[in-house]
């Protein structure tokens, strides 16, 4: 299977993940780009169709196919093919089949219980998909709950970035009980995990490159998150990524 399907998905589909793969070493590229399109293939599954049994089955075709890839068997499909190749030997299925799951909840309109249950959500996603794309670029055990941390923060940021149009498409993206400054606070203090993240596996935690200007700003005047208006200078953004391109830090 070709890398340029993957390729060709996320950069449509996610341009903002494909500028850090393509900053990325490019040994690096053929271990992150099919993770990342598979993100995107799930992730978009509980949007294409109103059908909450559609959107279902979507999802399940996923772990199906993940099941399969453990047992040795590899679907015929553009994403499924490259996915295996990087499953094998490297990450545990299971940690992806716990992003689909929590994609459920994108089909169903009902808010999260508590902030808590929202990180957690944030972790099984964006926490999942980083620590894959570590494993990939060869992290230990040890590295998990830094990467995690970065992983929740850039999560966070991207969410708080969204609600304007979960909110549109008819969502409750966030707790009743919800405090955005706090919140945002708290993926702040997640980001010194960073330190300390090795060259090798740096690239992985790129994605979440924008996160300390979006919650900072959160933070400051959280009246942006409804107003959609949570955005990073274009000219500090490309410099952040940038610099970790040129120094290979996280």
């Amino acid at each position: 299977m070709s890398l340029d399907a993957c390729a060709g998905l996320v950069q449509r589909g996610d341009p903002d993940r494909f500028a850090t793969v393509m900053a990325a070493p490019v040994e690096a590229r053929a271990l992150l780009l099919p993770l990342y399109a598979f993100n995107l293939e799930v992730a978009r599954a509980p949007w294409v169709t109103k059908e909450a049994m559609i959107a279902e089955m979507r999802l399940q075709w996923w772990r199906d196919a993940l099941e399969e890839i453990d047992a040795g068997h590899v679907r015929a499909h553009e994403v499924a093919g490259p996915l295996a190749e990087v499953v094998t030997d490297r990450i545990p299925t299971a940690i992806l089949d716990r992003i689909v799951e929590a994609r459920r909840w994108d089909i169903y309109s009902d808010p999260f219980e508590s902030e808590d249950a929202l990180i957690a959500y944030v972790d099984h996603t964006a926490g999942g998909l980083m620590w894959a794309a570590a494993l990939a670029l060869g992290a230990e055990a040890a590295d998990e709950g830094k990467v995690r941390d970065v992983a929740v923060a850039g999560g966070i940021a991207s969410y708080l970035r969204a609600v304007p149009e979960l909110r549109a498409r008819g969502r409750q993206p966030l707790p009743l009980a919800f405090d955005v400054q706090r919140l945002a606070a708290g993926g702040l203090g997640r980001l010194g995990a960073r330190r300390g993240i090795g060259r090798r596996i740096a690239p992985a935690l790129w994605p979440a490159w924008q996160a300390r200007g979006i919650l900072a700003l959160a933070r400051a005047e959280p009246a942006r998150v409804e107003e959609g208006t949570l955005a990073v200078p274009e000219f500090r953004k490309r410099g952040g990524l940038l610099w970790r391109a040129i120094t290979g830090r996280a």
